[in-house]
């Protein structure tokens, strides 16, 4: 049986599992979880996942969700290329230690900012402003950690000549700030050219899977600022009333 992916490709941990399956040849089934329509609440998928989030997998009898330990059995489960999880213990600490970072830091800022500010209010749910400060906070200083720690010593994170199971989850976090607004993305981005590079890095070094998995991003990135410039109008409006 093939394995199997449950995911949402709005979803950014969703798509770092999908672009390692794809760029390692790994023979695997898609299924899709609308997590705006609530189907990780279904008792179908609590049977997979409980915590109610994607991605999760299945392969032969094994259940597993959180996309780090996911990509880490991929890696190891999986003939794939080497230096996604280098043997040598030393290297997988390094990565682990990013992995770590990562959840703590920048899927905060990250994911909490676009989440709140962009996708909450545009598809019917609440979001706090305060939520929306403190996000933005943590992504700056995450975005400087990034580019002036993580990113110091070569091309891909902690060093390393090609990309890790690390640079492509993190990749796809930062990916998610392409739904703001053209504004406030440049004024966000702007000041972290290495970051900007990496990305351009990872994009070329996964390519065409890169662009393929992130299209749905990419089509919701123009619906989405259109809407915002539609309720920033109606917000002006009703603030003459």
């Amino acid at each position: 049986m093939a394995l199997k992916v449950y995911a949402d490709r709005m979803s950014q941990p969703s798509r770092a599992v999908l672009i390692f399956c794809k760029i390692n040849g790994i023979d695997f089934e898609e299924i899709q979880v609308d997590v705006f329509k609530g189907q990780q609440f279904s008792p179908e998928y609590k049977a997979i996942n409980p915590m109610h989030q994607v991605p999760a997998i299945v392969d032969g009898q094994l259940k597993l969700f959180e996309s780090h330990a996911i990509l880490i059995y991929l890696s190891c489960a999986f003939p794939v290329a080497s230096h996604w999880y280098p043997s040598d213990p030393s290297k997988r600490a390094k990565i682990h230690s990013v992995l770590d970072w990562h959840h703590s830091y920048l899927r905060r800022g990250a994911g909490g900012l676009t989440f709140n500010s962009i996708m909450a209010p545009l598809n019917g749910f609440r979001s706090y402003p305060q939520v929306i400060i403190q996000a933005e906070e943590i992504l700056l200083r995450s975005l400087s950690k990034l580019e002036n720690f993580w990113l110091k010593d070569g091309g891909f994170l902690v060093g390393s000549s090609q990309p890790s199971i690390a640079d492509i989850s993190l990749a796809c976090e930062v990916m998610q700030l392409e739904l703001l607004s053209e504004k406030d993305y440049h004024r966000i981005m702007g000041p972290y050219k290495k970051v900007k590079k990496w990305i351009d890095d990872i994009r070329s070094a996964t390519a065409p899977h890169f662009d393929e998995v992130h299209e749905r991003l990419y089509k919701s990135q123009k619906v989405y600022r259109e809407r915002m410039v539609t309720h920033s109008g109606k917000n002006k409006v009703r603030s003459k009333m």
